[in-house]
């Protein structure tokens, strides 16, 4: 089990304007120019996504690779539970090619909330999801079909994923009907499940090796990661 390097944050500068990437250039271990560029160019706020999750996410990224843990660092998968479960939330882009490859609907664990995710846990049977970084495992058919397996990385956060079968797979639940008739996404056990027909396609882009981001607004604000 690997620990990300933590250290504590620099007091940031009190203007709401300035951008996440503006007030913490020196704080991130990535070069912030390459990540706006990054952010910009695949319109990502457009799409939803945080700034601040891309931010963390590809620091993360940084991280584990630096430690020799991620053996496809092309492509990167990031959940914003900051989005309620009506978004089109997990994003998974291909960074070398700037591209974002799928933007689709994710669940969270049933105990995590209903339209939004507000509660987490690592702990067996919580039925909530976990934040943090985790590393697709390899792809196995389960009693929800075609399934990827991730491995936690972060300890006391996310390392139980293993032993609580927090996995990657489709469900008839993450759909436009589901939205319909409760008025938010069907729930899971914690997994972040997708729609039935991307787990394929998707599992398949990420599996073995990739980094895969839970982000939460409860998640970034403690630690930056240190910088290299």
């Amino acid at each position: 089990m690997t620990n990300i390097s933590w250290h504590a944050p620099a007091v940031a500068p009190a203007k709401e304007a300035l951008s996440f990437l503006t007030l913490y250039p020196m704080s991130l271990g990535w070069k912030a120019n390459r990540s706006a560029l990054v952010y910009d160019s695949l319109h990502l706020d457009l799409k939803g996504l945080s700034e601040k999750a891309f931010a963390y996410a590809l620091e993360g990224l940084e991280e584990l690779k630096a430690e020799g843990q991620v053996r496809n660092d092309s492509i990167i998968t990031i959940v914003d539970f900051d989005q309620p479960s009506v978004n089109k939330r997990l994003y998974i882009l291909d960074l070398k090619n700037f591209k974002l490859l799928f933007n689709t609907w994710a669940a969270h664990g049933r105990r995590s909330g209903a339209l939004m995710a507000t509660s987490f846990s690592n702990t067996l049977s919580s039925n909530k999801s976990s934040l943090g970084f985790y590393l697709t495992d390899v792809p196995y058919y389960g009693g929800n079909g075609y399934s990827l397996k991730l491995k936690g990385m972060e300890p006391g956060l996310n390392d139980k994923a293993m032993q609580r079968a927090i996995v990657l797979h489709g469900a008839r639940y993450v759909s436009q009907s589901s939205i319909d008739e409760l008025g938010y996404l069907g729930r899971s056990f914690g997994c972040p499940a997708v729609p039935v027909e991307l787990n394929l396609p998707i599992i398949e882009t990420i599996k073995e090796g990739s980094v895969l981001f839970i982000y939460n607004s409860s998640y970034h604000p403690k630690f930056f990661y240190e910088a290299v």
